[in-house]
C-alpha cells in the first residue's frame, strides 16, 4: 500500500509514522521549504499522548517539553475560582504533556527522517486531488510552475483550515459558524508564577478574559486573549500593550516583559460534511475547526489520526475491507458533535460569557472541579480523568 499524506504539519507527520511502523510506503506533500515554525497551540491531553506514544515519539516529545501541575480559573484579579491539581494523571503514563507545535513538528520530523518507506516532497503546493478505481492522485505546483502528480493507493488530507483536499471534495462548503470574535496568540516572557499563577489559567471576564500558560521551559508564557473583533492588526498589536496592562497581574508596562510574537485570528466550529469520499480522507483542522480554548482541536486531530491509522493498516493487514473508512469517518464526526465541538464551545463561553462574580451559578463543569476539591476519596476526579478519553475510539473492534 502507498498512501499520499498532503500537509506536513503534526496531523500528518504523526500518521505517517503510525503507518510507517506497519510497513506501509508513505509520501508526503507540502507548500512549505520545512515544518511550519509559528509556535501555535502547546497542550495535549492524555488522549493525544496515547497516540504519540504508539507513533514512537513520546519520549523525545516529553524531553524537550514538561508536564503541568495545576490548572486553574480565575477572576481578572488573579483570585482562584476554581483548580485542578495534577492535571489528568499528571503523575500518570498518559499525563497532560506541554510543547509549543513548532517543537513537536522538528521531532516528529527527526523521527520521519529516519524512516526508508517514509518520503517528503516540500514545495508542493496541491492544487487539486483525484481518484478513478485503482488508484487516487494529488496534482501540485512547484515553485517554478511547474505541474507534478504524486499516485497512491489512498490519499488523506492533513492540510489545515485552508484544506484544498477538502475544497476539491467539497467547494467552498464547510458547515458551522464563525465567532463574534478575535483571539491575539502572544508569546511573552513574564515571571506570571510569581503572582501565583498556575502553570494554565484561564481568566473570566466578558471583555479581558484570556488563557496564560507557561509552554517552554525557559519561562515563556503563552498568553492568548479577546480583542474587538473589528480591529485590524495594526490596531490589535497598538492595543497590545494597554491590554496586558490592564489584564496581567501586576499591571506591567512593556518594559517589564518580553514579546517575541502577536498573532490575531478568527475562531470557529466547523466540521466537513465526510471524513472520507472513496480513497480521499481528511483528518484534523482539514475536516473539522474549533476554538483554541482547552486544546480540543490539537487533542482531536492526533486522534483522528490514531484512528485512521487503525483503519489503513487493517486494509493492509487484510483485516478490514475499504468500508471501515466510513466508520473512521462516521465516528470521528459523531465524536466531533458530541464532544469536540459543545466541549470547546463551552470553554470558550466559561470564559468570555461566564458572570466572574457568580461563576458557579450556570457553569456544571466549574461546579464539578470546585466539588474534586472537596472530595477526599478521589472517586470525583477519578472519572473526570476518565472522561477525557471520551473522543477516543478502537477501530480495531470492526477487524474481520
Amino acid at each position: 500500500m502507498h498512501v499520499v499524506i498532503v500537509g506536513s504539519g503534526p496531523s500528518g507527520l504523526v500518521l505517517s509514522l503510525l503507518l510507517s511502523k506497519a510497513g506501509i510506503k508513505v509520501t508526503l506533500l507540502d507548500a512549505g521549504s520545512t515544518v511550519d515554525d509559528r509556535p501555535r497551540a502547546a497542550h495535549y491531553a492524555p488522549s493525544a499522548i496515547r497516540v504519540l506514544r504508539e507513533a514512537g515519539v513520546l519520549d523525545d516529545v516529553r524531553k524537550e517539553g514538561f508536564i503541568p501541575r495545576d490548572f486553574t480559573w480565575r477572576k481578572r484579579d488573579g483570585s482562584k475560582v476554581a483548580s485542578i491539581m495534577d492535571t489528568v494523571e499528571s503523575r500518570g503514563p498518559d499525563g497532560l504533556t506541554v510543547l509549543p507545535l513548532n517543537m513537536l513538528g522538528q521531532v516528529l520530523l527527526a523521527h520521519a527522517m529516519k524512516k526508508a518507506n517514509i518520503e517528503i516532497k516540500w514545495n508542493h503546493t496541491v492544487t487539486s486531488v483525484g481518484q478513478d478505481d485503482t488508484s487516487v492522485w494529488a496534482e501540485a505546483k512547484l515553485k517554478d510552475g511547474t505541474v507534478v502528480k504524486t499516485t497512491g493507493d489512498y490519499l488523506c488530507g492533513c492540510d489545515g483550515a485552508n484544506s484544498e483536499v477538502r475544497k476539491s471534495l467539497f467547494g467552498d462548503v464547510f458547515e458551522g459558524k464563525t465567532w463574534d470574535a478575535q483571539i491575539v496568540a502572544t508569546n511573552v516572557y513574564y515571571p506570571l508564577h510569581d503572582f501565583g499563577f498556575s502553570d494554565i489559567n484561564n481568566i473570566i471576564h466578558p471583555e479581558d478574559y484570556y488563557m496564560a500558560a507557561i509552554i517552554s521551559k525557559d519561562g515563556m508564557w503563552r498568553v492568548s486573549y479577546g480583542e474587538d473583533p473589528s480591529f485590524t492588526i495594526e490596531q490589535v498589536r497598538a492595543n497590545q500593550p494597554i491590554k496586558f496592562e490592564r489584564m496581567l497581574p501586576g499591571n506591567p508596562k512593556p518594559s517589564d516583559y518580553k514579546i517575541t510574537n502577536v498573532g490575531p485570528y478568527r475562531i470557529h466550529q466547523r466540521c466537513a460534511e465526510s471524513f472520507r469520499v472513496g480513497k480521499i480522507t481528511l483528518a484534523a483542522d482539514a475536516a473539522h475547526l474549533v476554538n483554541p480554548f482547552g486544546g480540543m482541536g490539537l487533542t482531536g486531530g492526533i486522534v483522528d489520526v490514531g484512528g485512521l491509522a487503525e483503519c489503513l493498516i487493517g486494509i493492509e493487514k487484510g483485516l478490514a475491507n475499504d468500508d471501515i473508512l466510513d466508520k473512521y469517518s462516521e465516528i470521528r464526526i459523531q465524536k466531533w458533535k458530541d464532544y469536540i465541538n459543545p466541549i470547546s464551545s463551552d470553554n470558550f463561553l466559561r470564559v468570555s460569557a461566564t458572570d466572574p462574580e457568580n461563576p458557579f451559578e450556570k457553569d456544571e463543569l466549574l461546579r464539578l472541579v470546585k466539588s474534586m476539591e472537596d472530595d477526599e476519596t478521589g472517586e470525583i476526579k477519578k472519572s473526570f480523568d476518565e472522561s477525557v478519553y471520551d473522543i477516543c475510539h478502537d477501530f480495531k473492534q470492526y477487524y474481520n
